[in-house]
């Protein structure tokens, strides 16, 4: 019945109840799957106000629906209902060099805005790891970030305006498209990292920056994890403020010499990329000064990239790893942790720990430059119950450790349902109950993904 009348609101074929879609919406990158009992797939700002505005009369659950490339099941259907993919509202609908601003649709690839922008000289700074794969939407209800945050920010920093659909329908447009706004409340940033639980973004305006004409890299090989991670302190103390600052733990390295061949990665216990930016000869400059600071700090190998080309191919030597913790045959569990950059060392410390005590092996990698080091749990039969309960411990102490050193337990991905569990602990109670009345304001009758962390 549900299907049959938005059918004849919208148009049958945006409407789909085949086994195929039912089956693709009804989970993300997590494990967590439910079906939707529909999915729609609007291509207007229309098609989406008259699909909230009939889901608000009737009370059904809508779940709306980026790439789906998500890793903590922030777009699974629980409670059924519409799923509401956004994958046709995919157009670039401006890109302005002279007002330094794109607009575009929810749909739109990361990768692709960045490319389309790129070729007029201009960027997109956000490079969430999925950027070939994940939609703007998405990273606009997680305020993804990436490897080049520490320079550059996060999804937020980019966004000027948004159009959202509210649960009952309406249409707002919030915050604009000029680069300074203090015009009433910051609802662009209320909706930004909403995780689709305020409304639905139909269309954003972003900041678009010159593109840097050069950059440069340096991969560099440490004996050990704390003089990696001292040397993150070096760069940073010495004036340097890299584009991108990533780092990686034995065991991923471990697993990535398995994968890549010991040639790629020589023997050392912890790896440091640094990448720079700017102009060819301040660069040339940065990229020179910087390779003498990492002797110095200790570096027992240093591979220099000083174009494209090889820039990317560190890059992709660097996107291996996470597949390679895949080849090991364990159960990723993927946890986006932030720490204060000074607490690197007792993060891993306390990782190999966790480990003896638990039997779990655990892969630490990622942006040094902001402390947001994924945190991956390596489990064997993560089906078996009793293992996935001795897993869910883990990661319980793994948090607690998090928020006890004044860290976060998510700085890119998401609460979702992965995270539910320590929500509370995570934002305190008066500030959860702040939450909540938001959610309650905006959407009284909860409506737009219900079951996730406010339930």
């Amino acid at each position: 019945m549900v299907a049959e009348l938005l059918s004849s609101k919208i148009g049958a074929s945006k409407v789909s109840l085949r086994a195929e879609d039912i089956s693709v919406h009804a989970t993300d990158k997590w494990y967590a799957s439910h079906p939707p009992d529909v999915v729609v797939f609007p291509e207007t700002t229309a098609d989406v106000s008259t699909v909230l505005e009939f889901a608000h009369r009737y009370g059904i659950p809508v779940t709306t629906r980026g790439a789906g490339v998500g890793y903590v099941g922030g777009c699974v259907p629980i409670k059924g209902g519409i799923a509401l993919s956004l994958a046709r509202m995919n157009r670039i609908l401006e890109l302005n060099p002279e007002d330094g601003v794109a607009v575009v649709q929810p749909g739109v690839i990361t990768g692709d805005l960045q490319k389309a922008a790129q070729a007029l000289g201009w960027d997109y700074p956000p490079d969430p790891a999925s950027l070939k794969e994940c939609s703007i939407g998405g990273n606009i209800a997680t305020n993804a970030g990436g490897p080049r945050c520490l320079k550059y920010g996060v999804t937020r920093s980019y966004v000027l305006g948004l159009e959202v659909v509210m649960p009952d329908g309406k249409v707002a447009q919030v915050g604009g498209r000029v680069h300074k706004n203090k015009t009433g409340f910051d609802l662009v940033g209320l909706f930004t990292g909403s995780e689709g639980m305020l409304g639905v973004v139909t269309a954003a305006s972003l900041r678009l920056i010159p593109k840097p004409p050069a950059r440069a890299m340096l991969a560099a090989v440490f004996p050990d994890f704390p003089m990696a991670a001292a040397a993150v302190q070096g760069i940073l103390n010495s004036g340097h403020l890299p584009s991108a600052l990533e780092i990686t733990d034995g065991f991923t390295l471990a697993a990535a010499r398995r994968r890549l061949g010991p040639e790629r990665l020589p023997d050392g216990d912890a790896h440091l990329i640094i990448e720079i930016d700017g102009r060819p000869r301040a660069v040339d400059y940065e990229i020179d000064e910087l390779e003498e600071l990492l002797k110095k700090l200790g570096a027992t190998r240093i591979q220099r990239a000083e174009d494209e080309d090889s820039c990317e191919e560190i890059w992709k030597m660097r996107r291996e790893f996470s597949y390679s913790l895949r080849d090991t045959g364990l159960t990723k569990l993927n946890e986006d942790i932030v720490v204060p950059r000074s607490k690197l060392v007792e993060l891993v410390a306390f990782a190999r720990q966790l480990e003896k005590d638990t039997g779990i092996a655990v892969a630490c990698f990622g942006h040094a430059g902001d402390g947001n080091i994924h945190t991956n749990l390596m489990v064997a039969d993560y089906e078996n119950p009793e293992i996935r309960s001795k897993a869910d411990a883990a990661l319980d102490r793994l948090f607690k450790w998090v928020l006890d050193h004044g860290g976060a337990i998510t700085g890119e991905h998401g609460v979702g349902i992965a995270k539910q569990p320590w929500i509370r602990q995570a934002l305190g109670e008066n500030t959860f109950n702040l939450h909540k009345a938001i959610k309650g304001a905006l959407d009284p009758d909860a409506i737009l993904n219900p079951g996730k962390f406010l339930d």
